[in-house]
């Protein structure tokens, strides 16, 4: 552990320093002297290093200026003056996160490297952002990142445009999102949390500049921050730089960021908002009704914990009390429910969708009735013991994903360090907590935190979220109107100021950067990059025919079983029984269990079981694939015949013919698929538009994307007249994948062959189906589409997809180098700086598949004219040798992510699923380190041949998709009820 030497330097002071054996680190909290700084080490053997400098960011209006502030200092600074560093880091570094954060209480700036210097590299870039920002030299930086008027013409009607501004437009369009607002605004209306730390539009234009640039001078100062390292590095050296070029500028001082306590209520309150939805959707049965309270404040250490496991436990698990029982009573169709611990008081909703709002008093009662019934009998010890055990797997394997476990350390730091600068480790070191709770499990102690919290507890509230048709429309008409109004006061030399300063920030956001300016970021070179690709592993086996494939990974005594079944000789007609199987296995009742005992004898015993569905492209044929069903099991190393034995009760025992929970399912799997298609409305938009070109794709959209849903939709509608094809389909389809012939067995373990895998497997196939069954093969037929499809949403998701091997190109590595060019260049400065959405992005895969699409963009038209004119700017692409160097590394970047020991054998699955060799993939990480200017300029044709397909698809607001409807052939609503 690197701490050495760091008691010798004279410019912090030490406050504690401690074991953090929880988390195999050392840990230290210090001050810098001079400034006020509090800085947190966590030093251990992680090469994933994390850095973060964070403030605390109460907001004071609804402005969104903390959120408009974050965006706004990563757009230059003193060090470093281009305009925009964040991009440039992202595109040239090896970074393993780059991104910036605003909560509802502060705000943080985290980075994260495998590479020392490229490490040092961004940890210079983004202090002196926080601390040196060039907002005070360029006030276009304002407009453009938070909100303008927008006047091209005097003649033409004056705009609101600005990456917040449309960013907020598009969070706001989500019922979900209007939810949350609401619930802070009743539980904390006279502190910061009754404000949108994000901006709500209808205020965001009340910013001023002053108010913008007072806020930083007063709360982004050293004596406000909390500076976080993780990892394996010198941390003295790390802290003599931190000291040596920023916090030694800066002296103590006094500023008043507390966070106020919200005064508990004497009584519940009650209230009823809107919100939009389109002219052609039923407001019938589409309200949300929400359950609020208040529970303490985050820094009691085990309620941190313990609602966390009373959420999983009453509401989250399948059959839970609570979850059940509103359902049973026919309150909505999908029971949610919200545990925010992230704030300085924590609240729990929950949570009815798609339901009456004429039922509020009748939800209440269930809820009170159902929690006096749970405290008085109490709760199912199994379903606790089943929360503690998931929460505790989840701790202890750490694995976040796409997110280094470092930085999720800090993050969680800050949820008790933010309001108590002595504790740091409150909620990262949970073992003991963890211990505690098995202990509580035996006594009462839940039950008396529901009774004090849920039921005895005045500071609550009840929300109710009513939808109105053509709302959204109505207060697009409202603004158009005020805008008129406000135009109509301008004199004519107001107006031309106007329109000058329109082309001035063009102007401005198209200029390039100047050499010199450029040259002020850190570089890595090509030579600091590792020629090698990330080599893999695997053993092959088999055991009667069923071929297995074995990982020697380090685990930490975790073993990943994944179970794959092909589905490629089924027809196209049962793809839908499939998608159905994998929401509805899992979820039923079993010969042995309920279904809410098998959720819980499963996380009692295991880190979960869950299905899903796969698919491997050829890398020998750019046009064949193969997909399965696959059945994925964390457990104990020495628990593997329990995740083999729970896997064959679900799928030889399921009971599919139970109608009354097959409904309960579809309407819950309805309402998640509403939420999902729209919050990732770009993804649903490029898939839908890939699905017209590509059989894969067109796979993927009816297991998953809109042609899945509106399946749902058709179930959910007419359940009775679809249950007896729906139940036949879905046991037809199980008899036609779960067979011994289709499985194929993958294992990560430390010691694999110590685990039995043979013997488990062959006793596991002797169990599976084996009744005749009527082949067929997936055709997937396409037909090249235009659509879009009409949303409440006040922005778009703008999406364009083709395939360029079928207009006789090939796959090269240089694709990598050209996402990067396109997504963090032309498509950032054209789309996301000049256009103002929120996002965009683009895809080149080896099967010639690719799209570009938007996220959260105020255009349609002008968005789709700019990628139809991509392939001109790569015809003139003329970057610099360092430029090009950057986008080399940015593309590596991608290729070199660090793999948890889960993640690392799944890659090798599927590079041997896909037939794949390390041949293969060193020659597109050649093409990548050897890529030049002529190999960029040469893929126009890629791209050419990709838009050249006119194969669009749009998810977006009604108005404005109606008044292009010209560009389509055929529109029709997202949601047809």
């Amino acid at each position: 552990m690197k701490l050495e030497n760091v008691d010798k330097l004279g410019t912090y002071e030490i406050i504690e320093e401690r074991d953090a054996g929880d988390l195999n680190s050392k840990g230290m909290l210090l001050r810098h002297k001079k400034s006020g700084a509090r800085i947190f080490l966590l030093s251990n053997d992680d090469d994933n290093k994390v850095f973060y400098i964070a403030f605390r960011t109460p907001p004071v209006d609804n402005t969104g200026l903390t959120h408009i502030l974050e965006h706004s200092v990563l757009c230059g600074s003193k060090r470093y003056p281009v305009k925009d560093p964040f991009v440039e880091l992202a595109k040239g570094s090896l970074n393993t996160f780059l991104n910036a954060m605003t909560y509802p209480d502060k705000t943080v700036y985290p980075v994260a490297s495998c590479n020392d210097k490229d490490f040092d590299n961004l940890m210079r870039v983004y202090l002196d952002a926080v601390f040196y920002p060039a907002i005070y030299n360029e006030e276009k930086i304002f407009r453009q990142e938070g909100w303008h008027y927008e006047l091209e013409d005097t003649e033409d009607e004056i705009r609101i445009n600005g990456v917040v501004y449309n960013e907020m437009k598009g969070v706001f369009s989500s019922p979900d999102s209007a939810l949350d607002r609401e619930v802070f605004n009743t539980l904390f209306p006279d502190t910061a949390y009754g404000f949108e730390s994000g901006g709500d539009p209808r205020y965001i234009p009340e910013l001023t500049g002053e108010s913008f640039l007072n806020f930083h001078k007063t709360l982004y100062h050293p004596s406000n921050s909390y500076i976080y390292l993780y990892g394996d590095m010198d941390m003295a050296e790390k802290l003599e730089l931190i000291d040596r070029e920023y916090l030694s500028d800066f002296d103590e001082a006094s500023i008043d960021s507390a966070l106020k306590l919200q005064k508990p209520f004497d009584k519940p309150i009650r209230v009823t908002r809107k919100y939009g939805i389109t002219n052609e959707e039923s407001e019938e049965n589409a309200a949300y009704l929400s359950y609020n309270c208040v529970i303490d404040t985050c820094l009691q250490r085990e309620l941190y914990v313990a609602f966390q496991i009373i959420e999983n436990a009453l509401l989250e698990a399948p059959g839970a009390v609570l979850k059940q029982a509103l359902l049973d009573e026919g309150i909505g169709s999908d029971i949610q429910s919200v545990y925010e611990n992230g704030i300085l008081q924590p609240y729990f909703s929950i949570i009815a969708k798609n339901a009456d709002q004429k039922d509020a008093d009748r939800f209440i009662r269930v809820i009170r009735e159902t929690l006096e019934k749970t405290v008085r009998e109490g709760i199912d010890k199994k379903a606790l013991l089943a929360s503690i055990n998931a929460f505790e797997f989840q701790y202890r394997e750490a694995d976040f994903g796409s997110y280094p476990k470092g930085l999720m350390y800090g993050l969680n730091a800050l949820d008790s360090w933010l309001y108590d600068e002595t504790d740091p480790y409150m909620h990262i070191l949970q073992n003991d907590t963890f211990a505690y709770m098995r202990k509580m499990a035996d006594t009462r102690y839940f039950e008396e935190l529901v009774e004090k919290y849920l039921l005895n507890n005045p500071h609550s509230s009840v929300v109710i979220l009513e939808p109105e048709k053509g709302l959204t429309a109505k207060n697009d008409e409202i603004l158009r109107k005020k805008l008129l109004d406000y135009k109509a006061s301008l004199s004519k030399e107001e107006l031309e100021r106007m329109a000058e300063d329109t082309k001035a920030l063009r102007k401005y956001q198209e200029e390039e950067d100047t050499e010199e300016a450029m040259r002020s970021l850190p570089l890595l070179e090509i030579s600091d990059i590792r020629k090698e690709a990330r080599p893999f592993s695997y053993e092959e086996g088999e055991v009667n025919g069923i071929r297995l494939l074995t990982h020697r990974i380090f685990t930490n005594g975790i073993g990943y079983l994944t179970l794959c079944f092909s589905i490629d000789d089924l027809n196209d007609a049962d793809i839908k029984y499939v998608a159905m199987l994998k929401n509805v296995l899992g979820m039923v009742s079993t010969e042995n269990y309920s279904y809410n005992q098998l959720f819980n004898e499963i996380n009692e015993n295991s880190g979960g079981i869950r299905p899903g569905i796969s698919t491997y492209y050829s890398a020998k044929d750019t046009g064949s694939f193969s997909t399965r069903f696959e059945f994925s099991a964390k457990v104990f190393s020495d628990r593997l015949d329990f995740a083999f034995k729970m896997i064959k009760e679900i799928l030889t025992t399921s009971k599919l013919s139970d109608e009354k929970r097959l409904k309960e399912i579809v309407g819950i799997l309805r309402s998640r698929l509403e939420e999902q298609l729209l919050s990732g409305g770009h993804q649903t938009a490029a898939l839908r538009a890939s699905s017209h070109i590509s059989r894969s794709s067109k796979l993927a959209d009816m297991l998953s994307g809109i042609e899945f849903f509106r399946y749902v939709e058709r179930l959910d509608t007419d359940f009775e007249a679809e249950k007896e094809d729906l139940i036949a389909g879905m046991k037809r389809s199980m008899n036609a994948i779960f067979r011994k012939e289709k499985l194929f067995v993958d294992y990560i373990e430390s010691e694999p062959e110590k685990s039995g895998l043979k013997a488990l497997t062959e006793e596991f196939a002797g169990c599976l189906f084996d009744a005749p069954y009527e082949k067929g093969g997936l055709t997937l037929p396409t037909e090249k589409l235009t659509e879009a499809y009409r949303t409440a949403s006040k922005v778009q998701y703008v999406a364009a997809a083709g395939n360029f091997i079928k207009a006789g190109l090939h796959y090269t590595g240089a694709l990598r180098v050209l996402k990067v060019i396109l997504g963090y260049n032309y498509l950032w400065n054209n789309v996301r700086v000049k256009g103002g959405a929120y996002g965009c992005m683009s895809s080149f895969s080896r099967t010639g598949n690719a799209f570009f699409t938007s996220y959260r963009d105020p255009n349609l038209r002008r968005t789709l004219e700019v990628y139809r004119n991509a392939p001109d700017y790569l015809r003139s692409f003329d970057p610099d040798d360092r430029d090009m160097t950057k986008y080399i590394i940015g593309a590596i970047s991608g290729l070199d992510l660090p793999l948890s020991s889960f993640a690392e054998g799944q890659r090798a699955m599927s590079i041997y699923l896909s037939e794949d060799s390390l041949e293969f993939i060193q020659k597109e990480r050649d093409q990548v380190l050897q890529c030049g200017v002529e190999d960029i300029r040469r893929l126009a044709d890629h791209v050419e041949a990709v838009i050249a397909e006119n194969n669009i698809c749009v998810v977006g607001g009604e108005t404005q998709i109606d008044s292009e409807k010209a560009l389509f052939d055929r529109v029709e609503n997202l949601y047809t009820d």
